[in-house]
């Protein structure tokens, strides 16, 4: 088997039964914020299209680029469709003109003579741009597991697929807290290094699971080639950002687990794998100029800042016109009222109204009255500022997930009192009938009285009341607070209470206390 890196999550995976191109990026996304690291332009593009099968794991913008499957990917190539709870990636395919989809079963494995390949979905609201996926294969001459940017709960049922001689895994951060908060700059320099903390305790959390002996951290870190974003690499020029880089992960995860191998994996890099023997080469860039890429980061990121401005020209050019801030209200209201209408749990989980300033327009979306108004002056918890030709876009593209473009490009900013509060979130990507019937379905099944758990001195329910995580396999309790390793939400567990976000409490008890309660009830008579 051989792997080769095409930038980001992108690779194309040569088997005994066949190639697969995964998740190929080239141009800019989420307007123009986002260039794949490195660049990875000069790759043999036309070769890699001529592939058996193709994977998009995700519609997130850096995993499904339009413009690049219409420039390089046959159209009667066979598409692996995860199996999603809603048909928008497939939607996204057959526009482009993929007709020829196999309909891949979550656990069920495909076998196209002697390669084996298993496509693992997730399905919940928080779960990329509602779903995402992993793709497990195995040829008889190597197994390998591409995790990408899902965080799968059932790991036993997904390692029974084959033991990973290879593990490919995003590690860094792809979210715009705390960049974009109006919050004090040493606020945002500490709640970057929490988030900086929690990415890599989770990525260390699966690595020692998986268990693989050779790492290849991928998916991640973009470059930020926009002036206003540029000091947003890495771990910021001012110590509050988020994106750890490859050699600094691999750096660490060697100091804390030395058992496993940390490969660099860049556009290029050539991985072959035969009877667990493992070789590595290179096709685009030297060693010296890899290594130069990381030691001298921020001197290779202002070069690509410099040749590329044109690029981010052009993106801007091609945006909708801006729409009068009356035309703006009342689109958007037309659109998202009906959805309020159908989304009691997201409307009662937000609880108040959250204000949006959108160029020239003041506007308030009232959550629990289901209304999309202007602003009369009212006190919000939550509000954002939008620049309204981004907004105008979406609007004229009908675009379903505000994640999946306004927030991802971090061309925005908001502030809070208090809490993060994930459903306001979680509506502005469910900007269909489908996905907020889908997302309000999911919501009503979370309620889990069926099965505690003892996790020290306390008994806790088993499933993590944020995405169903087996806590007796996630969960760690210090000082009567339980943190669930998948994405670092804590809970008090004396008062079961969040810590993390509004909403989604546990049920939880000590055992001291049960027990003292049981010695002191009156006997029955």
């Amino acid at each position: 088997m051989r792997i080769t890196g095409l930038g980001h999550a992108g690779m194309f995976i040569e088997t005994a039964g066949g190639s697969i191109l995964c998740d190929p990026w080239i141009k800019p996304a989420f307007y123009g914020s986002w260039f794949p690291f490195p660049d990875n332009r000069s790759l043999d593009w036309e070769r890699y299209g001529t592939a058996d099968f193709l994977y998009i794991s995700h519609r997130h913008r850096d995993h499904f680029d339009g413009w690049a499957l219409q420039q390089y990917v046959p159209k009667d190539i066979e598409v692996l469709l995860p199996d999603y709870p809603t048909d928008d990636l497939e939607r996204d395919l057959r526009a482009l003109g993929y007709d020829n989809i196999t309909y891949t079963q979550a656990g069920e494995v495909i076998e196209r003579g002697p390669l084996r390949l298993m496509i693992t979905p997730l399905r919940a609201p928080s779960d990329g741009p509602i779903g995402d996926s992993s793709l497990s294969i195995d040829d008889g001459t190597a197994s390998i597991l591409n995790q990408n940017d899902s965080h799968p709960l059932d790991l036993e049922k997904l390692l029974g697929f084959a033991k990973p001689e290879v593990y490919f895994t995003q590690f860094s951060g792809a979210i715009w807290w705390p960049m974009v908060y109006d919050l004090p700059q040493e606020s945002k320099q500490n709640f970057a290094h929490l988030k900086r903390e929690a990415q890599h305790k989770r990525a260390m959390y699966y690595v020692e699971k998986v268990d693989a002996p050779h790492v290849f951290p991928m998916a991640g870190p973009p470059m930020f080639l926009r002036d206003e974003l540029f000091g947003y690499n890495g771990y910021g020029t001012d110590d509050n950002a988020i994106f750890t880089d490859q050699a600094q992960f691999i750096e660490r995860m060697q100091a804390e687990a030395p058992q496993y191998a940390g490969h660099i994996f860049v556009p290029g890099t050539v991985v072959e794998l035969n009877g667990g023997q493992l070789s590595m080469s290179q096709t685009l860039y030297t060693d010296a100029e890899i290594e130069a890429m990381f030691a001298d980061k921020w001197g290779y990121l202002q070069q690509q800042r410099a040749t590329r401005q044109e690029e981010i020209a052009a993106e801007e050019a091609s945006r909708a016109p801006v729409l009068a801030p009356a035309e703006m209200l009342a689109a958007i209201k037309e659109w998202w009222e009906p959805l309020l209408r159908k989304s009691r749990t997201i409307r009662l989980g937000v609880g108040g109204p959250v204000r949006y300033t959108i160029g020239d327009l003041d506007m308030v979306v009232d959550f629990p009255k289901a209304k999309v108004r202007e602003y009369a002056g009212e006190e919000t918890g939550y509000w954002f500022t939008i620049g309204a030709d981004l907004v105008s876009t979406n609007i004229a593209e009908h675009e379903i997930d505000w994640s999946n473009s306004i927030f991802l490009s971090m061309q925005f900013t908001a502030g809070r009192v208090g809490k993060f509060n994930e459903f306001i979130y979680t509506f502005m990507k469910c900007l269909s009938a489908d996905r907020i019937e889908y997302v309000e379905n999911w919501y009503s099944e979370q309620t889990d009285t069926s099965e505690d758990v003892q996790l020290g001195d306390w008994i806790v329910q088993r499933r993590c009341p944020h995405l169903r995580a087996d806590l007796s396999k996630t969960g760690k309790i210090e000082d009567g607070v339980l943190t669930c390793s998948m994405h670092d939400w804590k809970w008090d567990l004396a008062s079961g209470r969040c810590l993390t976000t509004q909403g989604h409490p546990i049920r939880s008890h000590d055992i001291e206390n049960q027990i003292s309660q049981a010695a002191t009830a009156p006997a029955e008579v």
